[in-house]
Formats: C-alpha cells, sequence, structure tokens
C-alpha cells in the first residue's frame, strides 16, 4: 500500500466534496444564514442536535455562537442537547434513547426557536424525533445531511432548510458539516458586525 498516494486521494476526495458542495448548497446557506440570524437577533434561540461526530459538530457550533466565533460579539442564545448526561441518561433510561432530543425540544423550544438538526446518514431516530418536536412547537429546521437526505429529507417542511451534502462517505460528509457550521457563524457574524476590514 502507498500511503502518500492514499493520503493524497483523500485531499483530493476532500477538495472535490467541498467544490461540488459549494455549487449545490450555496443557496439554501444564505437562507440558513438568514435564518439564524433572525433567530439570535428576536429573542430566540438556537438548538442542536446529532449523534457522534455530528454531537461534536453540534457541540462546537453552539459554542461558537455563546463564545464567539472569530470576532468579539455579545454572547448569543444557543443550546446543544447531546452536552448534558443527566438529561440523557435519564430520559434515555426512562423514555429510549430515540427521546433524548424531542424531549428537551418539548421542555424549551419556542415559536421562533431554530433547530440545527445534524446527521451524515439522515437517517438517525432520535433526530427525526427532534425534527418533528421542532415543528410541534413551530420552530423552523436547518438539517445537515448526506448520502441523499434519508428518511430526514422527507420530513421537512418548506420552511425548514436542508443542507445535503452531496457525498456517501461519512468522512467527507461531516468534513463539509463543519465547513458550512463555521460558514453559518461567519454569516451571521457579518449580518451582526458587518464585514471585517
Amino acid at each position: 500500500m502507498d500511503l502518500a498516494a492514499k493520503l493524497t486521494a483523500h485531499f483530493e476526495d476532500n477538495m472535490a466534496a467541498t467544490q461540488r458542495s459549494m455549487q449545490v448548497l450555496s443557496a439554501p446557506l444564505l437562507r440558513a444564514i438568514d435564518l439564524c440570524f433572525g433567530c439570535v437577533t428576536n429573542n430566540a434561540k438556537m438548538l442542536a442536535c446529532g449523534n457522534g461526530g455530528s454531537a461534536a459538530d453540534a457541540q462546537h457550533f453552539i459554542a461558537e455562537l455563546v463564545g464567539r466565533f472569530e470576532r468579539d460579539r455579545l454572547p448569543l442564545a444557543g443550546v446543544a442537547l447531546n452536552t448534558d448526561t443527566s438529561i440523557l441518561t435519564a430520559v434515555g433510561n426512562d423514555y429510549g434513547f430515540d427521546q433524548i432530543f424531542a424531549r428537551q425540544i418539548m421542555a424549551l423550544g419556542q415559536p421562533g426557536d431554530v433547530l440545527v438538526a445534524i446527521s451524515t446518514s439522515g437517517n438517525s431516530a432520535n433526530v427525526q424525533l427532534a425534527i418533528e418536536a421542532a415543528h410541534a412547537r413551530e420552530m423552523k429546521v436547518i438539517a445537515l445531511t448526506g448520502k441523499g437526505g434519508g428518511t430526514i429529507g422527507n420530513l421537512l417542511l418548506p420552511t425548514d432548510i436542508h443542507l445535503c451534502v452531496p457525498h456517501e462517505r461519512t468522512m467527507r460528509i461531516q468534513e463539509v458539516h463543519i465547513l458550512l457550521l463555521h460558514l453559518l457563524c461567519d454569516g451571521i457574524d457579518t449580518l451582526l458586525l458587518g464585514d471585517p476590514a
């Protein structure tokens, strides 16, 4: 095995996935930025959830809102629904793992809030139920998926936004997801603070 060639192939596949995503997702990404900006500037909050690497991405995104991205600004309201181990284990034990996000949305979600639902396959049952709970609470959804969108793609309403990475490989989808989340943060900050000099 030529490891150097394999690494080069990974870089090239990443660049191709990013290029294709730019072509397909730029327009919905602009709409997602506007939706997030409206949320955080109207006394509403961002909720985010995912499993595994997507959980880390959800937590990372909310940290950039509450803390900061690249520039100082006031903190923006957000909660990562996969970070409280007491809630996750209590709800998982009493109601089942599929309910760990939906239950929190039923408790915390309000009209005007936005859910960022992350699932590389688009088939995570607990993320699907989170989306349904968000709709019941009159929230809008930004779904980050891949592999054609899975069942999550069929759950979304016309008022939701689907950022479906056009790739089948989990690692490539995750790599583009973190780029999309960073672009959401940068877009929000640009609308709040203007373009940096």
